[in-house]
């Protein structure tokens, strides 16, 4: 594994250890020698990551359509900055860059991209993990949600414990660098998905 995707706010958010974690993690992507991928902004979240990664001696690729540029305010102090033409070029550009992906905090855009790359995974289009750094309990609800998906015959229980949610850094690191795509079907029942055949 030689770099990470790191999906987050472009907000800093209410308390103050949204921040404090997305600078240690961005401190042990660097201690780990892994290149950061990430949105290209300097603010909020995206911005203390980078920030973190940089000072700590690490490389950092950004990923930003040429519309937000001026919007989210692209961090031109990275290793390498990409301008891309659209949202849909972003995804694809850092799931090429990046070995695994890790959501920190953030709004609809840190949801709406770590579950695309699930759903990918889910696919078996790549075979890349993906894991929740669950900050003061930020990700416990979508835990919570994927249980209900899980109980309710929509995803497979093998797809479901095919991530990491937890709160402690390096334990989620050491799962994305031992890391072993689960064989989980995405059908839960063979009759029906031949009958759909």
């Amino acid at each position: 594994m030689n770099s990470i995707c790191v999906y987050c706010g472009s907000n800093p958010g209410s308390n103050p250890v949204y921040l404090e974690q997305a600078t240690l993690l961005g401190q042990r992507l660097a201690a780990e020698g892994l290149r950061l991928v990430y949105g290209g902004g300097n603010i909020g979240l995206m911005g203390a990551v980078a920030d973190a990664v940089l000072q700590a001696g690490g490389e950092v690729t950004g990923v930003i359509p040429k519309q937000l540029v001026e919007r989210e305010m692209a961090h031109h102090g990275v290793t390498s900055l990409e301008v891309v033409g659209s949202m849909h070029e972003r995804k694809s550009r850092m799931f090429d860059l990046a070995d695994g992906f890790i959501a920190l905090p953030g709004g609809f855009g840190t949801l709406e991209e770590i579950i695309e790359m699930l759903t990918w995974r889910q696919l078996g289009i790549g075979n890349k993990p993906c894991a929740f750094l669950d900050v003061a309990g930020y990700w416990s609800p979508l835990a919570a949600m994927m249980d209900r998906m899980v109980n309710d015959r929509f995803v497979h229980p093998g797809q479901r414990e095919d991530l990491w949610i937890g709160a402690d850094i390096d334990g989620l690191l050491a799962w994305m660098q031992a890391y072993q795509p689960a064989q989980a079907d995405v059908w839960l029942d063979e009759k029906k998905r031949n009958s759909l055949r």
